[in-house]
């Protein structure tokens, strides 16, 4: 007993609570977002549906990006126009674009290519130029690399029409483009990690808005201040959340689930994809991103045996941690029709990168995105660097 107080009062034994924690904390998120997944349901047909536009800017030939817009075009919904975006007449999603027409020749497409340039947040002011495109009064924005069911739409607006309901999103998935290990690294992170996180968030009061889905009426969107007031954030989706709250309106969750592409080619790549997600929420949230760390039990549980590694009780803890977070992620990768079992022997190097990006989020501001690179300031705002940048800025 006296030994087991005293490991526990150690620098390793602290390191291997923080890696119990946070075993219950992906078990908890793990079950909620199984709860959740058995929970989605049917909507019959309903001809009283309002007609919808979706908003969907454009930037390059993505990986997998025909089929993930191909899926908004197969949706099972009664009147839905689509506004694709580009801001370059050269760019090549204009063809799949062109090509999508072709097969859906009764659906009502809208291509806008306008190079103004409304703000530093490129896609929103995409969408600015898009907007005077749009038809209905329910606005459906949704990022390009998003991949949806056919009864997406349904479950959406069904979501938005709930009492109070100012803004509806949706849970996402990543769905890599193939299986690199790139990929499963970074599709670990979105599956094993994010998703949890957000279900036991959400579980716990919060109400966040994920680029996803961001469904609301076009009123609602005025009185937010329109996209105008989301251009200087890189966060739009999280300003757009705050801007809805602020309103006294609820976000709420539509009962189904999509997928993001997961297609950055080399590890470079995703490191600077989530170096740039952990130091926008480190702005946003830094309360909240460093109290993350908890998600990482096989980072701590790794420092407990480099701490003491020839304790034998710290090797315990490492393979005890590894096997319970294996077990949470094999079972969320089969509710996320995800069947490799690659990501489970991946699962201690995916916490060591994550915290890894932790520390690079909270040394500096600098973030690049889709070929800019600009600083991060409080609340999201995105400003063009004003001198050369350098390393470890």
């Amino acid at each position: 007993m006296m030994f087991a107080l005293h490991a526990l009062a150690s620098p390793a034994g602290l390191a291997a609570l923080v890696a119990a924690a946070g075993c219950v904390q992906a078990t908890l998120g793990t079950a909620l977002v199984a709860r959740f997944r058995w929970r989605e349901r049917h909507i019959p047909p309903d001809s009283t549906l309002p007609p919808v536009t979706i908003l969907k800017p454009l930037h390059g030939d993505e990986p997998l990006l025909e089929e993930a817009l191909e899926s908004f075009c197969t949706q099972d919904y009664p009147g839905m126009q689509i506004v694709f975006g580009v801001q370059d007449a050269g760019d090549p999603a204009i063809a799949i674009v062109r090509r999508l027409r072709e097969r859906h020749p009764g659906l009502d497409i809208a291509l806008v290519v306008d190079p103004a340039v409304h703000g530093v947040n490129r896609k929103i002011g995409n969408l600015i130029n898009m907007l005077p495109r749009a038809r209905h009064d329910v606005l459906v924005i949704s990022d390009s690399d998003i991949h949806v069911a056919p009864d997406y739409l349904r479950h959406v607006v069904h979501a938005l029409a709930r009492p109070g309901v100012g803004l509806a999103t949706t849970l996402y998935a990543g769905l890599p483009a193939t299986r690199s290990l790139p990929r499963l690294l970074a599709a670990c992170q979105i599956n094993h990690n994010f998703l949890p996180g957000v279900m036991l968030s959400r579980y716990l009061g919060r109400q966040d808005c994920l680029g996803a889905t961001m469904a609301l009426r076009r009123e609602t969107l005025d009185a937010v201040g329109g996209l105008a007031a989301l251009a200087p954030h890189i966060a739009d989706d999280a300003m757009l959340g705050r801007l809805v709250r602020e309103h006294g309106l609820h976000i709420a969750i539509a009962p189904c689930m999509t997928w993001t592409t997961v297609g950055e080619p080399t590890f470079n790549d995703v490191m600077l994809h989530e170096l740039r997600w952990g130091r926008t929420v480190k702005t946003l949230e830094p309360a909240g991103y460093a109290a993350s760390a908890i998600q990482l039990p096989l980072f701590w549980a790794a420092a407990a045996v480099l701490l003491q590694p020839h304790a034998r009780w710290t090797w315990a803890v490492f393979l005890t941690v590894w096997a319970v977070r294996a077990a949470s992620a094999f079972l969320m990768d089969r509710l996320l029709a995800q069947r490799s079992l690659v990501p489970l022997l991946l699962l201690p190097l995916r916490d060591w990168l994550s915290a890894a990006i932790m520390v690079g989020s909270v040394s500096g501001t600098r973030v690049a995105w889709r070929g800019q690179t600009m600083h991060i300031a409080p609340h999201s705002v995105m400003t063009p660097p004003s001198h050369p940048v350098v390393p470890g800025d």
